[in-house]
């Protein structure tokens, strides 16, 4: 049962534990949808889960996933699979999104998101099992550029590997701003050519967030800071090439007061209003 994706000038938080509290008692207008991992919530119940459906029923919720490993060597968790699809259901979920890389092997769950190699076997490997996926869940499922600080083998560069992923799963894009800055640091690459070779019209909806930097050539994807200047930057040329997409500030850990929290989503919605502006004008 597919629902309809969110409006293009949305602007969401995620779902986290430490915020309940404060994403029930929030003003109307404060965040347009949820995004919760739902690994955290199936099954869950008593204050937590009432809490849980209480937003759920009154916000749209996309799901992010934590441990599908869509590009691991085991085999895929199809029994895992057949409950997330009810629990979308349930929840009238217009989306889910998975990391673009591997989290376990035959031996189980590896609590990491590690990168893939950037090969041709691989874009077959990855593109198929997301492509099972699909037909398990009976929707289309986007997949998120993910941050890494070492990969496996790279016979193509890591942008080549994303659109040929994309393109062999016909899948969509979970747009990751803040991984691109990490990466381009890291890596040595120009992060606005990476998003201009993006396929725009695969982008679900967009991530952005805060990182660590440990020297001026190592960035940390964290979640645990605010959003700094060069992502802002990032994020502002992605509605130029892109037009607005629906966005999500993320913040796992280290939460500011819930004001503060809320201003800097405001100013997420500041700039999907100006790029909309602009589009609408163009």
């Amino acid at each position: 049962m597919s629902q309809p994706l969110l409006a293009p000038d949305a602007a969401g938080l995620g779902l986290r534990r430490p915020l309940l509290g404060s994403l029930q008692a929030a003003l109307p207008g404060t965040f347009d949808f949820l995004e919760a991992a739902p690994e955290n919530w199936i099954g869950v119940g008593g204050t937590l889960g009432e809490a849980f459906a209480d937003l759920a029923s009154r916000y749209p919720l996309v799901c992010h996933g934590l441990s599908l490993s869509v590009g691991g060597p085991a085999a895929l968790d199809e029994t895992f699979l057949v409950r997330l699809r009810r629990f979308l259901d349930q929840h009238r979920v217009p989306l889910y999104s998975e990391h673009l890389s591997a989290c376990g092997d035959s031996r189980g769950q590896l609590y990491d998101l590690l990168p893939l190699p950037f090969t041709d076997a691989a874009v077959h490997h990855v593109a198929a099992r997301i492509r099972r996926t699909q037909d398990i869940l009976g929707r289309r499922i986007a997949v998120e550029n993910i941050s890494y600080y070492a990969a496996p083998f790279q016979a193509m560069a890591e942008i080549d590997f994303v659109n040929a992923v994309l393109a062999e799963a016909d899948c969509l894009l979970l747009l990751d701003v803040n991984n691109i800055i990490v990466n381009a640091t890291n890596h040595g690459y120009d992060a606005q050519a990476f998003l201009r070779a993006l396929p725009g019209e695969r982008v679900a909806y967009v991530h952005v967030a805060g990182h660590y930097d440990e020297a001026a050539d190592l960035k940390i994807d964290t979640h645990g800071a605010a959003v700094n200047d060069a992502v802002w930057a990032l994020l502002d040329e992605a509605y130029r090439l892109f037009g607005p997409k629906p966005t999500l500030l993320e913040r796992d850990f280290n939460f500011p007061p819930f004001d503060e929290l809320a201003a800097e989503l405001g100013a997420v919605r500041q700039r999907l209003a100006a790029a909309r502006q602009v589009r609408h004008a163009a």
